[in-house]
C-alpha cells in the first residue's frame, strides 16, 4: 500500500519515509506556493533516498494569507500550522496513508489529537507521525547513522519547509522577517544515505 509523506529534504521527513519503507510503499510529497519555486535541492534529497517524488502546489491565496497572518500575530506558529493542516489535508485526498516528519517535542507544526482523528474519520485515511516517540536526541542518531546531513541557519539551506516562500514574500513586501522569526534556527537537508550493507 502506497504510503504520501510530506517532504521538506531534512533529515526529519527523510527518516520518517525510511521507517516507513518498511512497511508501505513510499511516496514523497513537497509542498511549494509557487511553480516557480527553486526546490532543486529538495529534489535532490529524494533522489538520493530513491523514492517517487511529487512536487504539489498550494492553493491560491494561502502564501498571502499566512504572510498577512505572520504580521496580524507577530509571530508565525499559527501561519506554519494552518499551512501544514491544508498539506496534510491535500495529501489525504491523494492516499490512504498519509504521514509526516513531525517528532516528539515538536510545537510547530503539530496537529492535536482530535484534529488527527478528524481528518481520519472524515477524510477515512490513517495519518501517522512514524517519529511522534522519538525524541530528538534519538533522531539526531538515527540521521547520522542512516543519512549525509548538511545543517545551517534558515535561509542558508534551502529545503521545503515553507519558510523559504514565506520569506520571499515578505522581502517582495519590503517587510524584514527578523521581525517575526525566531533568529539562529537550524535548519537541515540530507545530501546522501548511508550505505549499511554488512553492517549489524
Amino acid at each position: 500500500m502506497k504510503a504520501g509523506i510530506l517532504f521538506s529534504g531534512g533529515k526529519d521527513s527523510s527518516l520518517a519515509a525510511i521507517l516507513l519503507s518498511f512497511i508501505y510503499e513510499v511516496e514523497l510529497n513537497t509542498f511549494i506556493f509557487s511553480p516557480d519555486a527553486d526546490i532543486n535541492e529538495v529534489c535532490n534529497a529524494a533522489a538520493v533516498l530513491k523514492f517517487p517524488h511529487h512536487i504539489r502546489i498550494m492553493r491560491d491565496g494561502l502564501l498571502t494569507e499566512a504572510v498577512d497572518q505572520i504580521i496580524s500575530d507577530g509571530y508565525p506558529n499559527n501561519a506554519i500550522q494552518k499551512i501544514h493542516r491544508e498539506a496534510i489535508q491535500s495529501l489525504c485526498r491523494l492516499y490512504v496513508i498519509v504521514a509526516d516528519g513531525t517528532r516528539f517535542g515538536d510545537r510547530i507544526p503539530w496537529l492535536s489529537g482530535s484534529e488527527i482523528q478528524s481528518i481520519s474519520d472524515s477524510q477515512d485515511v490513517s495519518y501517522i507521525r512514524p517519529l511522534a516517540g522519538f525524541p530528538k536526541k534519538e533522531v539526531m542518531r538515527l540521521s547520522s547513522q542512516y543519512l549525509s546531513v548538511t545543517y545551517g541557519e534558515t535561509g542558508t539551506i534551502r529545503n521545503g519547509d515553507y519558510e523559504h516562500e514565506i520569506r520571499e514574500e515578505f522581502a517582495k513586501r519590503g517587510l524584514s522577517t527578523g521581525l517575526y522569526f525566531p533568529h539562529a534556527h537550524q535548519q537541515s537537508l540530507i545530501t546522501g544515505r548511508k550505505d549499511l550493507t554488512g553492517v549489524s
